[in-house]
């Protein structure tokens, strides 16, 4: 018989409890200082580590703090910049026409709605939710790929597309957690519920989760 809403949520609940104890500094993975410098992290970060997206932006934005900054490069210059990023070139032409509709849409400044966010190039509503999230204290579902592998392990979510498990996950994670459990699962899967090789036996909600000893 499938699982209630209900119990999977009570389900849910226990699992953050343990994991959070168990991770009580997991946040966000990239480094940032306001809601811009994390919106273009975001935006980079797309089939990229975090560790490398952080190499870049971390200089980068001690010389040029401000989408009117940001377009101060020719897109030759901000290649340059970003060319260890995946996808460097793309992502340039996004970051450049992010930052001008920043400037002529928002006055330079990070809008605060899902709606607005999304307009902007190359923003979709994971990287949206991410800067909702963080920077604004809106409830957030973060579908990076650890919180999507481990929240279908876990057997919270049976679909594979990232807005579907988004909205599966915020019928059963209460507003005021969605943020925390975003962090907590992505860092479970950081650390012990890895892509190829789960570290089940040293996993400590391996009792709650169905997929466990099975991958």
């Amino acid at each position: 018989m499938p699982e209630t809403i209900k119990n999977k949520s009570a389900r849910a609940l226990k699992i953050l409890e343990i994991l959070s104890a168990e991770y009580p500094d997991a946040g966000c993975h990239l480094e940032y200082n306001n809601p811009f410098e994390l919106l273009i992290s975001t935006l980079l970060a797309a089939q990229c580590t975090d560790e490398r997206v952080n190499a870049v932006m971390v200089p980068l934005c001690k010389k040029y703090k401000t989408p009117v900054d940001f377009l101060k490069f020719t897109q030759a210059e901000l290649e340059h910049e970003l060319r260890s990023i995946n996808f460097y070139r793309n992502k340039t032409k996004s970051v450049l026409s992010c930052c001008a509709s920043l400037v002529n849409d928002h006055n330079g400044e990070v809008p605060k709605t899902m709606d607005e966010l999304t307009k902007l190039a190359g923003v979709g509503r994971k990287t949206a939710n991410v800067v909702l999230g963080n920077c604004f204290g809106e409830p957030a579902i973060m579908t990076d790929t650890h919180l999507n592998r481990v929240s279908q392990r876990l057997g919270l979510t049976d679909n594979d597309k990232p807005e579907k498990i988004e909205m599966e996950l915020k019928e059963i994670i209460p507003d005021k957690l969605q943020v925390k459990y975003s962090h907590v699962i992505g860092q479970h899967g950081r650390t012990i519920c890895k892509a190829k090789k789960p570290l089940c036996g040293e996993c400590v909600v391996c009792d709650l989760c169905p997929s466990c000893n099975k991958i």
